[in-house]
């Protein structure tokens, strides 16, 4: 039994220890400020790595887009290569040849017609590439022949309320007004017709997403382009399209080839897409490519000294490692598109298993089924007194699952969801086991005779954009 005074101490000690960390040799490291003195490398990676601890599995985080799992050669690629400056042109000419030779690959996945010389780059991301197309559209838009006069000329963007959060964030930066096409009640994708209604001539462009956050569903960008078509005839406005393909970008190439969303189009001028999604590369990598050199602002292009020439760039970030790019070009030549395809389909066929046993359950309905990209979600058919989505999704955190759920944005922000992202990692044993976790939380949940906290938080009315927000910044 502890005195009096070892007690206080004990205390004490509690107190302080949260403000530090405790090393191998039980001495204190301060958490929020530089340590005065150095300690060895293997003390300082184990303090690192015990914390990392903490964080939940990758394998089963089943919210993320982004990729979990790369083969060991990908990972002594990106180890040996991570000390590259992608800016640094001159220094590193190769990975610079090698960002060049993805560019017009993936230009190529996406039925460009240039010959080996693609404008594009990579990005941080594809939030960068997001930006960067956006910008263009700007610059594009300021040129045109036939604006007004008579009007303050402050440009808009037009694009669904599914968007994922960079595209609030570009339109606040470069004060663009964004127009919403609001989701309606069983159609969560781009209203085409409500989107052109929203065009005039201060509008730069419209945002189609491949693959939107919230339900995985594609946008209908023939659609759009056939009736932007008619309407650029009419007005000359010559309004563009910028393909937010973050997700579908590498997956639809490979097996939906049939569907008509890329430069095949007339008005679509860019499209953007995530290295680190499906494109199968940790994060965090983008790429970004125009259909032609017109469709890029001279003014927004850089040059810089590449092998004797001059070499064009753009970007808003300046240093970043270039081993993602170097791991992009692995991929490319490690899979090729025969193995990106047998990858991607997998993915949907898990997904699709999955969906179809999730919409067996009495419970539940399918809101998609992830035959766009390999991402579903469903809903509950009826309202519980006992439990909700969030509850479920809480149990499931017990077995390592990442499952989340959230509401839809505004217009259907009453309903509520629960999202499934299935990554090439994901075999059907592992789906199996997922379905058996759900399967046991449900009876435990159907069990519960009083209101869970988060059943009585889920039907209060919602009174802000919180839930929302959360989807929209979780790629």
């Amino acid at each position: 039994m502890l005195h009096k005074k070892d007690k206080k101490s004990t205390a004490q000690n509690t107190i302080k220890s949260s403000k530090f960390l405790i090393d191998e040799d039980g001495q204190g490291v301060p958490k929020y400020k530089i340590p005065e003195k150095s300690m060895p490398a293997k003390s300082a990676y184990q303090i690192v790595h015990d914390e990392c601890m903490l964080d939940g599995n990758a394998r089963l985080n089943l919210a993320t887009f982004v990729t979990t799992w790369m083969e060991p050669e990908a990972k002594q690629l990106m180890m040996e290569t991570m000390d590259k400056n992608m800016i640094d042109k001159s220094e590193y000419p190769q990975t610079a040849e090698i960002e060049k030779r993805c560019v017009n690959i993936i230009a190529d996945l996406w039925s460009s017609h240039s010959d080996n010389d693609s404008i594009g780059c990579s990005t941080v991301g594809s939030s960068e590439a997001c930006m960067l197309g956006g910008m263009a559209m700007k610059w594009k838009w300021r040129e045109r022949d036939n604006l007004p006069t008579n009007t303050s000329r402050i440009p808009n963007l037009i694009i669904s309320s599914g968007f994922q959060v960079v595209w609030e964030k570009f339109c606040k930066y470069w004060d663009i007004e964004m127009r919403e096409v609001p989701m309606e009640d069983g159609k969560y994708t781009l209203d085409v017709e409500a989107a052109i209604e929203m065009c005039d001539e201060n509008t730069i462009g419209i945002v189609p997403i491949m693959g939107i956050t919230y339900t995985g569903e594609y946008d209908n960008v023939k659609l759009l382009n056939d009736k932007l078509e008619e309407y650029n005839s009419r007005t000359e406005h010559n309004i563009p399209i910028h393909v937010d393909a973050a997700s579908g970008g590498f997956v639809t190439p490979f097996i939906q080839p049939e569907l008509e969303w890329d430069f095949k189009l007339k008005w679509v001028h860019s499209i953007s897409a995530s290295g680190h999604k499906y494109g199968l590369v940790y994060p965090g990598v983008g790429w970004v490519v125009w259909k032609e050199e017109d469709y890029l602002p001279k003014d927004l292009i850089f040059s810089v000294d590449y092998l004797g020439g001059e070499m064009p760039t753009m970007a808003i970030n300046f240093s970043r490692p270039g081993n993602q790019v170097l791991a992009q070009y692995y991929q490319f030549l490690r899979l090729g598109f025969d193995g990106y395809k047998k990858v991607q389909q997998r993915s949907q066929d898990v997904a699709m298993y999955l969906s179809s046993k999730i919409s067996e359950m009495d419970l539940f309905t399918l809101v998609t089924d992830g035959s766009d990209i390999p991402v579903f979600c469903w809903t509950m058919k009826e309202m519980q007194d006992n439990w909700t989505l969030y509850d479920l999704a809480d149990r499931l955190l017990i077995n390592g699952w990442q499952v989340p759920a959230y509401t839809m944005p505004e217009n259907v922000q009453d309903m509520v969801v629960q999202r499934i992202v299935v990554k090439h990692e994901m075999s059907f044993d592992m789906a199996d086991m997922l379905l058996n976790n759900i399967g046991e939380h449900l009876k435990y949940l159907q069990a519960l005779t009083a209101p869970t906290p988060s059943a009585i938080e889920a039907h209060k009315p919602k009174t802000d954009k919180t839930a929302v927000q959360a989807c929209r910044f979780h790629h």
